[in-house]
């Protein structure tokens, strides 16, 4: 295994990586004969990756690219956005993937906010790219992927310097309780540090050398397939094998032929494949363990009864590089234990007043990596919010915003997040923002979203919502103000925050000082889905076109 040296880059630890194992695939993505882009599958060895880098890189320095320039990547889950992203790397380019399925205004805000100097996207998705573009004056330069020729230039300088290892190497944009997205900065060691936590884990998390095949179905856009499993393997001469999304019919077919050891999931993930008709390839596979999040507890020891191998649940965020495992025995299958805390990643759990609770009692949990160095490989902050990123930080702990408890043993059990936030299919979604569109509309009075459980997707978007004096609307999923609001949030919003149900209500109860208090908006230890007038709209919920 290589073990950087913590001023390593990226560029330096791709170039010993290819050097010790330059003819063993480092990406691949599955054959798809319905996918538009590499039909019969794909793999590149890590001298082949070197190189793609190495002529990019070229390109990319010729246009003047290099140290303060922020590039954005549109290129879905395509193996061109790690090659794209470790050449810029290379130069101190620092990578902002985009979410394809972003309506114009949310990319906008990111390009904006980002201050992008270009963005690379494939050819499909630049009708939407330019729509976003008309919400913002940040105005970077384009380029499609397919196209031939030199890339543009960008219209500032690059800083004279050499690239270290605490550059910025990406910002990722996570969902914030106050409804705008905050971009996390990772540097070329945080990302590095992922990977190497990740490939030193031990039990049933044990990772070999020169003979992993990771299948990652998870979005680029997001650090899991981007950082976390792709760093681990590179450092350990694996293959990670990317495909484009998701899809329970070709899951079986691709862990088979793709030869997959490990696999990534999410709780979404589970349910959606015990759903599915017996396979005759669903035993017929090489996969030792599951790596994910979410899984519920009840059909755990199902989901491995019938596919022949075990989900290991952690837990992790972009913010924290480490991610707790339950990776040992014994094992605590039907429950959502999460590990225990490890060398290198402390943890407290605590009141709203940040005092230690007693074990077995639910508190916020907060993480560091040492007294001595609190912030060591974590991320280096919130693009442009100190406050925000102190706020974080305050008292010398990362403030994760998710409840657990510890028993007796030591070992965190995950309860439930704290923030205002839906987890919706692997998707953080702030419910302030879904509120912000949903007031926009000139029927609206007031609205408040809350995350309803999902059988399927874990938790589903709710709104409640009252309507202004003059504004009627029935019980009825068909219902026009109904369908008119929900077409109002398809215009601002990612199909997955549309809200999946919807309640008109005369109130939604305040404090005193007008406090939402969204937990009397329905009775405790009752169902909000089965409330008198809920409408049930998630078979409108329906990937949308790109613009």
């Amino acid at each position: 295994m290589l073990i950087p040296h913590e001023a390593a880059t990226l560029g330096e630890v791709l170039d010993e990586a290819a050097r010790r194992w330059g003819e063993l695939p480092l990406l691949a993505v599955p054959a798809n004969p319905q996918r538009a882009y590499a039909p019969q599958g794909l793999e590149w060895t890590y001298a082949q990756v070197a190189g793609q880098v190495a002529t990019l890189g070229e390109a990319y320095a010729r246009a003047g690219y290099g140290v303060g320039h922020r590039v954005g990547l549109l290129l879905e889950n395509r193996l061109e956005h790690f090659v794209h992203k470790l050449a810029m790397n290379a130069l101190g380019v620092c990578c902002v993937p985009l979410n394809p399925d972003h309506r114009p205004a949310e990319m906008a805000y990111v390009v904006g906010h980002a201050k992008l100097d270009l963005v690379i996207a494939v050819d499909s998705l630049m009708p939407l790219l330019r729509a976003a573009l008309d919400h913002t004056p940040q105005r970077p330069a384009l380029r499609s992927l397919e196209a031939i020729g030199p890339l543009p230039a960008p219209a500032r300088a690059a800083e004279p310097r050499a690239v270290r290892a605490d550059d910025i190497a990406s910002v990722l944009y996570t969902s914030g309780t106050t409804g705008r997205p905050k971009g996390c900065l990772l540097s070329h060691r945080y990302e590095l540090a992922a990977g190497q936590w990740y490939a030193q884990r031990s039990g049933l998390a044990t990772f070999g050398e020169a003979c992993e095949r990771i299948y990652n179905p998870l979005p680029v856009f997001h650090v899991n397939s981007l950082i976390f499993s792709f760093f681990c393997a590179l450092l350990k001469g694996n293959c990670q094998v990317q495909t484009d999304r998701f899809q329970p019919s070709r899951w079986f077919t691709e862990v088979h032929e793709s030869r997959a050891t490990v696999v990534h999931y999410l709780g979404v993930v589970v349910p959606m494949l015990l759903n599915q008709p017996p396979h005759p390839l669903e035993r017929a596979h090489q996969v030792r363990f599951a790596i994910g999040a979410g899984v519920d507890p009840q059909r755990h020891a199902e989901f491995e009864e019938r596919f022949g191998y075990p989900l290991i649940e952690i837990w992790g965020m972009t913010e924290m590089v480490r991610a707790i495992f339950d990776a040992d025995a014994p094992r605590r299958v039907g429950t959502r234990a999460i590990g225990r805390p490890q060398p290198g990643l402390e943890v407290r759990v605590v009141d709203d007043a940040d005092e230690d609770v007693p074990d077995g009692t639910p508190g916020q949990m907060l993480v560091r990596h040492s007294a001595a160095t609190p912030r060591k490989d974590c991320f280096s902050g919130y693009l442009d919010d100190e406050s925000a990123t102190e706020q974080a930080w305050a008292g010398g702990w990362f403030h994760t915003g998710d409840v657990v408890a510890r028993d007796a043993e030591g070992v965190l059990h995950f309860l439930e997040r704290r923030k205002n936030i839906i987890r919706r299919s692997g998707e953080n979604i702030a419910a302030a923002e879904v509120e912000a569109v949903l007031q926009s509309h000139p029927a609206v009075a007031q609205a408040a979203v809350l995350p309803v459980r999902d059988e399927v997707r874990e938790e589903e978007v709710l709104a409640c919502v009252v309507l202004k004096p003059g504004h009627e609307a029935q019980a009825l999923a068909s219902d026009p103000l109904a369908q008119a609001l929900l077409a109002h949030c398809r215009e601002s919003l990612s199909y997955f925050k549309v809200p999946g149900w919807l309640w008109f209500t005369d109130e939604i109860p305040t404090t005193g000082t007008q406090k939402v208090q969204k937990h009397q908006l329905f009775a405790a230890g009752t169902d909000p889905r089965q409330a008198p007038g809920m409408l049930d709209l998630r078979a409108l919920k329906k990937r949308q076109a790109s613009a």
